[in-house]
């Protein structure tokens, strides 16, 4: 199997687990809001990893965002099983148990290493320097060993109250173990972002455009982070969870934002075809949806059938097909291709200007302003050639 069709298999197979997990909630009370922010999170590392990984196999952020994609859409399904399980509907007792156990400690695959690894790799998947090994290990360390602790943590589950953890051990190593892990994980948080801030110090003024995004938000999901465990007590229940989920979503839409408006990993131009078509899709079928709608109310007092409506919605919806798409795309490149937009403006403005303009000297000037707005060369001469006398 080649390194495409894995990377699109892990995504597919974490949209499957979180589709179906969101399914089992929504059959019994309904999904709370962090499953929505599950949901979110998913998403989006799914989405970028198997963009990333497909294009750049050999980068490891590309795979980290689908190993985090496929954890968080193990927990959505864990927790959908749970749940049903808690609802009576017939789930064997120990299949619920272990759901809602998985479920209660599998944030930490989830959050950690986004928190972690991703700072530390971004953006060409290395570390900044063979010093910076030791930030890893404690972060691997950590991740590894808080997830030991909580899942062999005695008494109720912090997501389930009313359970009992089912695989508990009531023994003074697991708070040795989980203090250790405590220890690990604050050297991993405040490496973690001062390794993206270091990098940024020391890159060229392209990928600096690059890691901005990424380390304004590295700095808040760990402020986030930090705070949040702190008040966990404090602070009424899930409100903690939701900050962390939210803190960390962030990270995947600021390595979007990089992809898109600074050409991280050369795959700005799927995105951006994604963007319009996406945003297209769904403005064509609301339009749809709005106009038969419309129709169906305007055509009742004289037919009752419905086929005028949907045949003039399909007509409308077809002519506004091109205008559509063209405001979506200029949309889309005013907004995250800025360069582009503004060299398209100015190629434009000269070709207005030079139908009129008839001095020579003035014509030059004016085309060595356009290069220079557009390319920014480093020098630009201009030759022309003498007519015979």
């Amino acid at each position: 199997m080649s390194y495409g069709r894995l990377a699109w298999s892990l995504a597919g197979l974490a949209t499957l687990l979180l589709v179906t997990g969101l399914g089992l909630s929504i059959a019994t009370e309904g999904p709370a809001a962090s499953a929505y922010l599950a949901v979110a999170i998913v998403a989006a590392f799914g989405v970028l990893g198997g963009l990333i990984a497909s294009r750049h196999p050999h980068n490891p952020i590309g795979w980290l965002f689908c190993g985090i994609a496929v954890t968080g859409s193990l927990m959505s399904l864990s927790r959908g099983v749970a749940e049903l399980w808690l609802d009576g509907n017939g789930v064997p007792a120990v299949l619920g148990e272990t759901a809602a156990w998985y479920g209660d400690v599998s944030w930490i695959l989830v959050i950690l290493p986004a928190a972690s690894f991703l700072l530390l790799l971004f953006p060409d998947g290395r570390l900044p320097s063979p010093r910076w090994r030791a930030v890893a290990w404690c972060a691997g360390a950590g991740i590894g060993l808080l997830f030991a602790a909580d899942s062999l943590s005695s008494g109720p589950l912090a997501d389930y109250p009313e359970l009992a953890n089912p695989y508990g051990v009531d023994s003074p190593v697991v708070d040795v173990v989980g203090g250790i892990a405590a220890l690990a994980l604050a050297v991993a948080m405040v490496g973690s972002p001062l390794s993206l801030v270091l990098r940024f110090r020391r890159a060229g003024r392209a990928e600096r455009q690059q890691i901005k995004w990424l380390a304004l938000a590295g700095a808040v999901a760990a402020v986030t982070f930090v705070l949040a465990l702190a008040s966990y007590e404090a602070l009424p229940e899930g409100v903690s969870d939701r900050a962390i989920m939210l803190s960390i979503l962030m990270l995947p839409v600021a390595a979007g934002v990089a992809i898109l408006r600074h050409r991280l990993y050369d795959i700005d131009v799927v995105i951006n075809r994604t963007l319009v078509y996406g945003a297209l899709t769904a403005t064509l079928a609301a339009a749809y949806f709005g106009s038969v709608l419309l129709l169906q109310l305007a055509l009742s007092p004289l037919t009752e059938e419905s086929d005028l409506a949907i045949a003039g919605s399909t007509l409308a919806v077809a002519a506004l097909f091109r205008p559509a798409r063209a405001r979506i795309q200029h949309a889309v490149d005013r907004r995250f291709y800025r360069r582009r937009y503004d060299a398209a403006r100015t190629l434009e403005s000269f070709g207005t200007r030079l139908r009129d303009q008839v001095d020579l000297d003035a014509l030059g000037a004016d085309l060595r302003g356009v290069v220079t707005d557009t390319m920014q060369p480093a020098h630009v001469s201009l030759w022309l050639r003498e007519g015979p006398r």
